[in-house]
C-alpha cells in the first residue's frame, strides 16, 4: 500500500457514459450547456460524445453538433470515443485531438456489446491508434469487465491484464479499468489493479466503477491507496451501460470529489459549482439528482 496521491485528475464522463443509456432524447443544446458547466467547475477532462453509429446509440446521433458547439477552455481535454477508423475520421473532421477506444476483458461481453471477440475488436483499433500517432492525437483505452460480466460472470484477472497490456502496447497513454456492472468490492478492486499493475505502469492506469451495488466509493480508496491518480465519474451518477442488465449509473463526480478532498487530495474543480451542475442535469432528465453530495449540499 502506498501514500496516498498528493492530486486526482477527474474524468468526467457524463456527457458521454452518462448520457448514452438516456431513454429519452436530451436536446443537443443541453449536452453543449452540461459540457460548458462541467468546464466551468474546473473539471480538465471531460469525455464530450462518441462517434458510434446512432443505430447503436441513438443518444449520442449529434456528436459532430455538440463537440462543434463546446467551449474548448485553454489547458482543458475533450476526448470522444470511437469505435473504429470511419468514427475516428468523423472525429477528426470537427476537431477532436483526443480520443478513446473500448473494448472488454470478457470475450461474452465483447460479443453482445459490439458483435466482436476481444482479439477481433484489438484488431480493428489498430488502424485507429496507428492513424492517431499519425496525426499527434492521444488515445486512451477502456477494459470494461474487469471484475465481473454480466453474462459469463467472474472475469480472470489475467483476463484484464491481457487486455489492458495489449491496449497500452499498441500506444494507448492510458487504460481505464471499469467495472461495467458494478459488482467489485475493495479487496477484490484493489487485487485486480495490483496485478494489471505489473503489465502496465501505474501511471498510465485510471479507474471506472459503478455503483450498482453502493461499492464505487470504497474501491475507489482502495485502489487510491495502492498509488492510482486518475478516477472517472459522471456528474449527477448519470448513465450505466445499455448492455449491462440493471447496471446503475456510474459513482457521482460529486461525490468523488467530496471524497477527494476530504482525504486532503487536490482536484482543482469547484465542489459547489459541480454539484450545482448536477442537480441541474436531474432537472433536464426529469428526476433527482444521483449524487448523495448534491442533495446534501442543496439543503445546506
Amino acid at each position: 500500500m502506498s501514500a496516498l496521491p498528493a492530486r486526482v485528475r477527474i474524468v468526467e464522463v457524463g456527457p458521454r457514459d452518462g448520457l448514452q443509456n438516456e431513454k429519452a432524447q436530451v436536446a443537443t443544446a443541453d449536452k453543449i450547456e452540461l459540457i460548458d458547466r462541467l468546464s466551468a467547475t474546473g473539471l480538465q477532462s471531460i469525455e464530450a460524445t462518441s462517434f458510434v453509429s446512432p443505430k447503436w446509440v441513438p443518444q449520442l446521433a449529434d456528436a459532430a453538433e455538440v463537440f462543434g458547439g463546446i467551449m474548448r477552455r485553454p489547458g482543458a481535454h475533450y476526448p470522444v470515443l470511437v469505435p473504429n477508423l470511419q468514427g475516428y475520421e468523423r472525429a477528426r473532421a470537427v476537431g477532436v485531438d483526443e480520443v478513446a477506444v473500448f473494448t472488454a476483458a470478457s470475450e461474452a461481453f465483447n460479443r453482445k456489446n459490439i458483435n466482436a471477440g476481444i482479439d477481433e475488436s484489438l484488431a480493428r483499433f489498430a488502424p485507429v491508434i496507428e492513424r492517431a500517432r499519425a496525426d499527434g492525437v492521444a488515445v486512451r483505452g477502456y477494459v470494461s469487465t474487469v471484475l465481473g460480466c454480466p453474462y459469463q460472470g467472474e472475469v480472470p484477472v489475467a483476463d484484464v491484464v491481457r487486455v489492458a497490456r495489449e491496449l497500452h502496447l499498441m500506444g494507448c497513454y492510458e487504460i481505464s479499468l471499469g467495472d461495467t456492472i458494478g459488482v467489485g468490492t475493495p479487496a477484490k478492486a484493489r487485487a485486480m489493479l495490483r496485478a494489471v499493475a505489473e503489465a502496465v505502469p501505474m501511471p498510465a492506469l485510471a479507474i471506472h466503477f459503478h455503483d450498482t451495488y453502493g461499492q464505487a466509493l470504497a474501491n475507489i480508496l482502495a485502489c487510491l491507496e495502492e498509488g492510482v491518480s486518475v478516477v472517472d465519474s459522471a456528474v449527477s451518477g448519470a448513465g450505466g451501460c445499455p448492455y449491462a442488465k440493471g447496471a446503475s449509473g456510474n459513482v457521482a463526480s460529486e461525490d468523488v470529489v467530496y471524497m477527494l478532498h476530504g482525504l486532503g487530495i487536490e482536484t482543482g474543480i469547484d465542489l459547489t459549482a459541480l454539484a450545482e451542475t448536477g442537480r441541474w442535469l436531474a432537472t433536464r432528465l426529469g428526476r433527482e439528482t444521483g449524487s448523495k453530495v448534491g442533495r446534501a449540499l442543496a439543503v445546506s
